[in-house]
């Protein structure tokens, strides 16, 4: 048990042990196979939207779970200690639900969310472009109004689910330049003028598809806009922070399996006649490894805890905690993989693929030097 989880109410408990075997059961089994075979797990993760995660902080009306974001950070946690990657997706899954649940209107919520909250239809979340990374507000896909529809012409890079997902919830330029520019729309998979690039070949997150995803002259209802007109840039941002909490935790759990995996192998290899667990610098590497996780977990939590409270300084805790968990989390990583010594180099154990999976999560949902300049502008604001 760790020092967060003593805080941890009976409910939180009993869905973190479900999280957990069924991390056990059905991710870990399979996710050597699905990141060497480039495999989207279809039916696992709709195993996982059966037990609620595919919409755990989307309101119950839909099938949604409605739980806090704390308890989303306790669930990602557990569900990355058996494949990051997977665990990944279905963050953004409920990224892009819970733009549509909150900011959506009755008809749009009713149209989308239930096939959503059952996996039967995948999302995904479009807002980085070929020349608009973490400078998102440039971003250059254009939506003219044609009467009671739009209009889209550019693309969007780097797109999880992207040829995959059946929905695109998507951050558009409906007006001038800046972020007041920007609108959030919905596009579904099929619509004429919608077309995707070829699937990246990535370091890690290899069970989930990535993709650019294009529009040329591609028709969008108008009726399919989450929100009002210029909204976008603020619902994208929103978002973001529970984002950013969510590849925290991811970081998280794979960590924690590493770290795992790493003190199990100390008792058990020997060298120079004894268990390597015996050698003083060893110890001191796992307990700086240990310490390191907590640390990161308990900073995962309070900023989890200051977005459900609606604190106002919740985006500074949100960047402060990804910043923090994806830097320890992939170091705790490398620590254990540097324990392993030359088997853990080899793809015979699991702790290269945690390695490669969570390396990207100091890259997306903002750059960890993105980070930085948000919490250093809150310090200095005047």
């Amino acid at each position: 048990m760790t020092l967060a989880d003593l805080e941890l109410d009976e409910d939180q408990r009993a869905f973190q042990e479900t999280a957990r075997e069924f991390a056990t059961a059905d991710f870990s089994p399979h996710a050597a196979k699905w990141d060497e075979e480039c495999l989207f797990p279809v039916d696992a993760l709709r195993k996982a939207a059966a037990l609620g995660f595919a919409g755990i902080y989307v309101g119950e009306t839909h099938g949604g779970s409605d739980l806090s974001r704390t308890d989303a950070a306790i669930i990602f946690e557990e569900l990355s200690s058996g494949c990051v990657s997977t665990s990944a997706y279905i963050s953004i899954h409920n990224m892009a639900s819970w733009m549509i649940d909150s900011f959506g209107n009755d008809d749009q919520r009713a149209k989308w969310l239930p096939q959503l909250m059952t996996m039967t239809h995948f999302a995904s979340y479009c807002l980085t472009e070929p020349g608009a990374g973490s400078d998102a507000a440039s971003l250059q896909t254009r939506a003219e109004r044609d009467g009671d529809y739009y209009v889209l012409n550019g693309s969007k890079a780097f797109i999880s689910g992207g040829s995959t997902s059946d929905i695109y919830v998507c951050m558009v330029r409906t007006g001038g330049e800046g972020a007041a520019g920007i609108s959030c729309i919905v596009v579904e998979k099929g619509t004429p003028g919608l077309s995707f690039g070829k699937k990246e070949t990535k370091l890690g997150w290899n069970s989930q598809p990535t993709a650019a995803v294009i529009f040329q002259d591609c028709r969008v209802p108008v009726a399919n806009r989450i929100g009002a007109v210029g909204d976008g840039f603020k619902i994208a941002m929103k978002s973001l922070d529970g984002g950013r909490l969510n590849v925290a935790a991811c970081s998280v759990g794979g960590a924690r399996a590493c770290l795992e995996a790493a003190r199990a192998h100390m008792l058990n290899r020997k060298q120079f006649g004894r268990p390597i667990a015996d050698f003083q610098a060893l110890q001191f590497k796992l307990a700086d490894m240990a310490t390191e996780l907590e640390a990161a977990r308990l900073m995962v939590r309070k900023a989890a805890g200051a977005l459900d409270a609606g604190h106002p300084e919740a985006t500074q805790y949100c960047a402060m905690a990804k910043r923090f968990a994806t830097d320890a989390g992939f170091q705790v990583c490398n620590d254990a993989l540097q324990l392993h010594g030359g088997y853990g180099y080899t793809k015979e154990y699991p702790i290269e693929r945690f390695l490669r999976d969570v390396r990207v999560h100091q890259i997306l949902e903002g750059t960890n030097e993105i980070m930085r300049v948000i919490i250093a502008r809150r310090l200095l604001r005047e």
